[in-house]
């Protein structure tokens, strides 16, 4: 590639380094560097990378670029295409999720072009909240017309010398697994950085050790490929070392892009399933834990008002009128922090015929209730009526459910719970009526239940890793109250699930502003 307006001279010397500026455009919530013009005639592989701070994945990203390009290591020249960012970008660009094209370049080295997937915030010391976005945001690519459909390899990016991945690189590591469908394991690579050459035996362990799912070769060792990318890297002193390291790169990226030539396009259908499933995963159970709560306040109720009339047998046969002290439940709207940040929209997916939360937290790109992901065929998959999606809003409240103390006269509470009006008229009826209430919150609660079990058997059948850190509350929240039902088998099936997660380390890793805090599985 000639030296000319599309780059930027970052120093003099062995090697000269310069600035790729390739062209940018945004589209929804992604960025996307395009080196070169697309020809639709040419073959094109598409790459995911994954990997934390440190282990070398941006320059790892250029040195692709570099290969692609037909950069020789006696050319003394190096295109860096990552760009450095300051303090104040880097907050801005921690969940960012950037797609790289490099085309036109096509038999210089490489008898096809790339397109490289970037998620540089992945694993962001700030908490989940931002991964929750890279998540989004890679859902956005995979769905979106002009986006990304299909993946030859997915990259995990680790140094040779790690005997044990690290709290964040499991996390990371851990995510990924979860987002993508079963069919997607044989494309899954490890890319080892920083190597001397030699077998990475610790990078092995830590894999089989953190059980990552992905390639295996005919060694049954995962499918991996060295690089020790220092290219861009002085070569005044250290001449000898600094040309053996480049031929372990070279070899690495010859080994890897022969994987990708050979490598079949792995569709993201399942992925895009994986996404969904686990959005409406979330947003049901958090919709179960609403309408539980309401369930058992209702219950609660429904027990003062039974304890009440027991108290008043004797007034009841007199006929006379009294009044009942109770807890009523009811449904308020509170507001919350929302509106529109950068190029998405905060607030809550509601439906108001049930007064139901469908889908907050975590809704952000949708613009309208009806794009919402809790939405299918039509029609929302959390709210108790499984209402229209045209019925939904998304604003800045939501509902919460809360009780007040209050007195109300015993013929109210009959009217109120009246089924039938000529039942209506005796002490026994409504304390029928009650006990009606009350078995028909009962099997509410049941069918609440086993819609979220439904959710995570679905997961199981069709995600790479269903039994993620991510699952790790929803599988707590549903054994505890399953248990209280005394639905043994599922509770068995639930507790097989949580089992099964991470066994090396025995600890969910949950993201904080700090750090990373671990959680311990008992």
């Amino acid at each position: 590639m000639s030296k000319d307006e599309n780059v930027d001279l970052i120093s003099s010397g062995f090697p000269a380094v310069y600035q790729l500026r390739p062209k940018k455009e945004t589209f929804g919530t992604l960025t996307r560097m395009t080196v070169g013009e697309k020809n639709v005639i040419k073959t094109n592989k598409t790459i995911l990378l994954v990997g934390e701070s440190g282990t070398g994945k941006s320059t790892l990203i250029s040195a692709l670029v570099n290969y692609t390009m037909g950069v020789k290591w006696e050319d003394e020249v190096w295109f860096q295409i990552v760009e450095n960012v300051n303090t104040s970008q880097t907050e801005s660009q921690t969940s960012d999720v950037i797609v790289y094209e490099i085309f036109g370049f096509e038999d210089k080295t490489l008898p096809y072009s790339l397109t490289i997937i970037d998620t540089p915030g992945y694993g962001d010391t700030r908490g989940i909240g931002c991964d929750e976005i890279v998540i989004q945001r890679l859902f956005d690519l995979f769905r979106s017309e002009d986006g990304v459909h299909e993946v030859h390899a997915v990259g995990l990016v680790m140094k040779a010398s790690v005997n044990r991945l690290s709290d964040r690189l499991s996390y990371i590591f851990d995510s990924v697994m979860s987002l993508f469908g079963k069919d997607m394991e044989k494309s899954i690579v490890a890319l080892i950085t920083h190597s001397d050459g030699r077998r990475p035996k610790n990078a092995f362990q830590a894999l089989e050790a953190a059980k990552i799912n992905c390639a295996k070769n005919e060694k049954n060792q995962p499918v991996h490929f060295l690089f020790n990318s220092c290219q861009h890297e002085d070569r005044t002193e250290e001449g000898e070392y600094m040309k053996i390291a480049g031929q372990i790169s070279e070899k690495g990226m010859r080994d890897f892009t022969d994987f990708l030539e050979k490598a079949s396009p792995q569709k993201l259908d399942k992925t895009v399933d994986v996404l969904n499933e686990r959005i409406r995963l979330t947003a049901c159970i958090q919709n179960l834990q609403e309408r539980i709560k309401l369930t058992e306040l209702k219950q609660s109720e429904i027990r003062q008002i039974q304890e009440a009339l027991k108290k008043h047998k004797e007034g009841m046969k007199k006929h006379q009128n009294f009044t009942v002290e109770l807890d009523e439940v009811y449904k308020d709207k509170k507001h919350i922090n929302g509106g529109m940040y950068f190029v998405f929209y905060r607030g809550a997916v509601c439906c108001p015929i049930c007064e139901e939360n469908c889908h907050y937290p975590g809704c952000t790109m949708a613009w309208y209730a009806k794009h919402c992901e809790v939405m299918k065929d039509g029609c929302c998959t959390v709210c108790t009526g499984k209402c229209l999606a045209l019925d939904h809003v998304k604003e800045n409240w939501i509902y919460v459910t809360k009780t007040r103390k209050i007195q109300r006269a015993i013929e109210d509470v009959k009217q109120k719970y009246e089924k039938h009006k000529a039942e209506s008229q005796n002490t026994l009826s409504l304390l029928q009526n009650l006990e009606r209430e009350m078995n028909q919150l009962t099997a509410e609660k049941s069918q609440f239940l086993d819609e979220s079990y439904q959710h995570l058997v679905r997961l199981e059948q069709i995600a790479l890793k269903a039994d993620s850190a991510s699952t790790i509350i929803h599988l707590d929240f549903l054994i505890e109250k399953m248990d209280e039902e005394g639905n043994t088998e599922k509770v068995q099936k639930l507790k097989e699930m949580r089992s099964r997660v991470d066994e090396g380390t025995k600890v969910f890793i949950k993201p904080t502003k700090t750090g990373f805090q671990k959680i311990r599985i008992l």
